[in-house]
């Protein structure tokens, strides 16, 4: 057999399951319980009897200090709702200009690529329709132009620029 302690508001005597139980003196209304039979538990009573547990005097003060509002904090309250309204409203209008303006780019950059296909075709066209062998033929035999000779050739230094200005006579 195994003895078990347990709180209960009875005095001594049968308990609900028919065991004995003995009163133990000086306790804070705990008894034992001779028997190997398991009681059975009434929730609902153990939650009517659970403790309140009590509040501090701190606690009881903010819970009336938050049921009662003055009209100062309930206006600074508004004040602040609307600010925020106003700064997430002109917020979520920029965010929608700039995707309008990033669907205007992206057609924009559509729009160049295309362009750039269109512009390095014609120039494939029109490189393949120049005969070059055509164009010298006729530069010398024609138009009596020749190649340049040695002492024709004169070089120049340049100061990194792209091009050279003449402003007198090459020696």
């Amino acid at each position: 057999m195994s003895t078990r302690y347990e709180r209960t508001g009875r005095a001594h005597g049968r308990t609900g399951n028919g065991q004995r139980s003995y009163g133990r003196s000086g306790g804070y209304g705990e008894y034992y319980i001779d028997g190997s039979a398991v009681r059975k538990i009434d929730v609902r009573r153990e939650i009517d009897e659970a403790p309140l547990k009590r509040t501090s005097a701190v606690v009881r003060r903010n819970r009336e200090k938050a049921v009662h509002m003055n009209i100062g904090y309930v206006l600074f309250l508004a004040a602040g709702l609307c600010a925020a309204s106003v700064i997430l409203i002109g917020y979520i209008r920029l965010q929608a200009e700039n995707t309008v303006m990033l669907e205007n780019i992206a057609k924009k950059e559509s729009t160049l690529n295309s362009m750039k296909m269109e512009n390095d075709e014609e120039y494939s066209r029109i490189i393949s329709s120049v005969d070059l062998e055509y164009i010298k033929d006729v530069a010398i035999n024609q138009l009596g132009m020749r190649y340049a000779e040695e002492g024709q050739i004169v070089e120049v230094e340049t100061q990194g620029d792209d091009y050279v200005r003449q402003h007198q006579k090459m020696p």
